[in-house]
This record gives structure tokens, C-alpha cells and sequence, in this order.
């Protein structure tokens, strides 16, 4: 039986619906869904007995009966040393080795539990990839009929990756943005639970466990500053549901700041920011860049990000595209061979001045998923 203090919350009109609704957005304003949820704190010294994977937080997880189940051991990644000085250093958490190759099985582990218990007739996910993989991983984990939607263009690897794992893929002419309109028509359908990343909260309750391995891996504390690529802006709302919780609960002392990362080509919210807004005015212009997981010109949650963003006192920059491509190599280079869009926090604290203390990034995707760019 579903927790009663559990249900989707619009955070614009304040709309409830019950989580075990198909109900993919809000019905007024048709915008993603939060999760109303009280977490309890976390016991750092009961995790040393815990299963090896991200359920070990299961106090900050909401409640889902089949999630063990479903688990590919998901989390636990490393935190490797990159570079330091006497006034801060860099460290880098290896997300790119997970069961899929990146980060996203965070949230996917997430969405296949909780479709596993509403029984659609079809899972159905949008995706330039590594999204699309992980939905693919863990929906026949869960036994669940799963169909991808993905730009044209799409990495092969990817796409192989996908119908290995028995889900059917739907190419679609355009863009990353074509490709989400052309999902969000087919999610309406009876029987249908569309499992999106970003309009769906259980991802971002997914995604906040990268913070509490960084918690946990410190032991007991959090990075003075925790980088992170935006696109959709998954990770970083994660990252401050996670921060808050940890804050919230007197688990840490301070909040540490988030600072966003954006390819120059396509930065919609970095412009915002920079500007001083709120919210997106308009779409940006859906320039090719290397880094296409992040590429997105209009993300739903662009109001929700760039809040998170000022109420840490974080940042956003942005890279060039030879900033990326330099940045594939050097990190090759220290044995971390990455995907594009997974190096660009790295490309992006390695051209910015140092900031003090501990500074992470994560490393999100396999490079073996695209290969090296030329």
C-alpha cells in the first residue's frame, strides 16, 4: 500500500494527484511534478552494514516495495583525486561506471520500481541516450514492455545498447526538443506510464544520492563546491533535494555551492541567470554541439534550477566546444576515458579560477558510448 504522505505536487499551482495515477504532468499548467515527501535522516554509522548500492539511504528514498528487486547495484561510485593546490582541490566521482555507464541509473532504478507496481501496459521514455539505456536496463529488469524515443543522429552505441535490452526505439526527425514533444503525445495514451526524467520526481529522488555518497564518502561533510552539467537540469535538482535534506535534518553544518555547466552553443539558463531571471523567456537556438546530452534549448524545470543555483550562491559557466574536446583528452590522458558531455564540468573548473576547498565533478558517461570526438 502507497504511503499516504506521498503524491505528485505541481510547484506552480500547488495541484495534487495521487502517485499511483498515470498522470505524467500537472493537469492546469501541464508542467512536471514534485514530490510532496518528508525524508528522515540518514544514520552515517548504520551504513557500514547496509546493501552495497544506493538503496542503502532508504530513510531518503520514498517508499517503493519492488525497489530492491529492480536494483543493478546501482551508486557506490568512486571519488578519484584530479588536481590540487594549497588553497583548494578537485576531485571527480566516477558516475560513468555504473551498470548502464552513467549517471542516469540514479533515476531510472527509480521510475522501473515504481512503474513495476502500477503495471502499465507500456513504459515510455524520451532521450538522446544514456537516459533511453538506462530506462531500457531497468524496465526488463522490472519485466516491463519499454519503448525510447530519440533524435535521429542518435550515437549507434546507444541505440544498440537500448535494443539489446529488448526496448523498442522510435527515431524522430529534428532535434532532442522534437523528440520530446513527440513522447509527451504519445504519453497520454491509456495504459502508458511515461517515464521521464524530467517531468517525473522519482528520478530527482534518484539522482539526489550522488550528494549523499558524497556525504557519506567525507564522512559526514559535503564539497565546498559541487559542479555539475545541466541540460534538463536532472543531477543539480537532485543535488540540492539531497543538500537540503542533509541541511534540513542537522546532518551538515553548511550547504555547499552549486555551480552549474552549459556548452557555449546551446546555454539557455546560463543566459538567464547571467541576466538576472527568473525563468526562461524563450527557447534558445539548438546549436550542434558535442555535448548533446546537454543540449536541451527550453528545460521544463528552468525556473526550479536557476533558483537552486542562486539559493546555494553557486554559479553557471560554459565551455567551448575545443574546451570539451581538450577536456575528453586530458582526462583520457588520467586514465578516465568519457563521454562529450561528461567532460564539460571538468573543461569548465579546469578554465575558471581555482575556488577554495574541495571542489567535485562528476564524470556522468562512458566514453566508450560515443568514443573519442575528432
Amino acid at each position: 500500500m502507497l504511503a499516504l504522505m506521498t503524491a505528485y505536487e505541481c510547484p506552480r499551482c500547488r495541484i495534487q494527484s495521487p502517485v499511483d495515477a498515470l498522470t505524467w504532468c500537472c493537469p492546469k499548467c501541464r508542467g512536471p511534478w514534485d514530490l510532496a515527501f518528508a525524508s528522515a535522516p540518514v544514520s552515517l554509522p548504520s551504513l557500514t552494514s547496509r546493501v552495497n548500492s544506493l538503496w542503502r539511504y532508504t530513510e531518503a528514498l520514498p517508499p517503493l516495495p519492488y525497489g530492491p528487486e529492480v536494483s543493478l547495484g546501482e551508486g557506490r561510485t568512486p571519488l578519484v583525486h584530479l588536481t590540487g593546490s594549497a588553497t583548494g582541490s578537485v576531485s571527480a566521482k566516477l558516475d560513468f561506471l555504473m551498470p548502464t555507464l552513467s549517471f542516469k541509473d540514479r533515476g531510472a532504478v527509480m521510475l522501473a520500481a515504481h512503474a513495476r507496481r502500477l503495471e502499465p501496459r507500456t513504459v515510455l521514455a524520451d532521450s538522446s541516450g544514456n537516459a533511453g539505456t538506462a530506462i531500457a536496463a531497468y524496465g526488463a529488469r522490472a519485466g516491463l514492455d519499454c519503448v525510447v524515443y530519440v533524435p535521429e543522429g542518435t550515437s549507434p552505441k546507444k541505440l544498440e545498447q537500448i535494443r539489446a535490452h529488448g526496448a523498442r526505439i522510435v527515431e524522430v526527425p529534428g532535434d532532442r526538443e522534437a523528440t520530446a514533444r513527440a513522447a509527451r503525445g504519445a504519453a497520454d495514451e491509456p495504459g502508458v506510464f511515461y517515464a521521464s526524467h524530467v517531468y517525473n520526481p522519482y528520478f530527482l529522488h534518484g539522482t539526489k544520492t550522488y550528494v549523499y555518497e558524497l556525504w557519506e564518502e567525507l564522512g559526514g561533510r559535503l564539497p565546498d563546491t559541487i559542479v555539475v552539467p545541466v541540460g534538463n537540469g536532472t543531477l543539480l535538482l537532485g543535488a540540492a533535494l539531497a543538500v537540503e535534506e542533509l541541511y534540513g535534518h542537522g546532518l551538515v553544518e553548511r550547504r555547499p555551492a552549486l555551480v552549474a555547466v552549459q556548452a557555449e552553443a546551446v546555454s539557455p539558463l546560463a543566459a538567464a541567470f547571467h541576466a538576472g531571471a527568473e525563468d526562461l523567456t524563450e527557447p534558445a537556438v539548438a546549436r550542434p554541439t558535442l555535448a548533446e546530452g546537454i543540449a536541451i534549448p527550453a528545460p521544463p524545470r528552468a525556473r526550479q534550477i536557476l533558483r537552486a543555483v542562486r539559493a546555494s550562491g553557486g554559479t553557471f559557466l560554459t565551455v567551448t566546444e575545443e574546451q570539451i574536446r581538450a577536456a575528453q583528452r586530458d582526462l583520457a590522458r588520467r586514465g578516465l576515458f568519457v563521454e562529450a558531455t561528461g567532460t564539460a564540468c571538468w573543461a569548465a573548473v579546469d578554465a575558471a579560477p581555482p575556488r577554495p576547498g574541495l571542489t567535485v565533478v562528476p564524470l556522468c558517461g562512458a566514453g566508450a558510448k560515443t568514443g573519442l570526438v575528432p
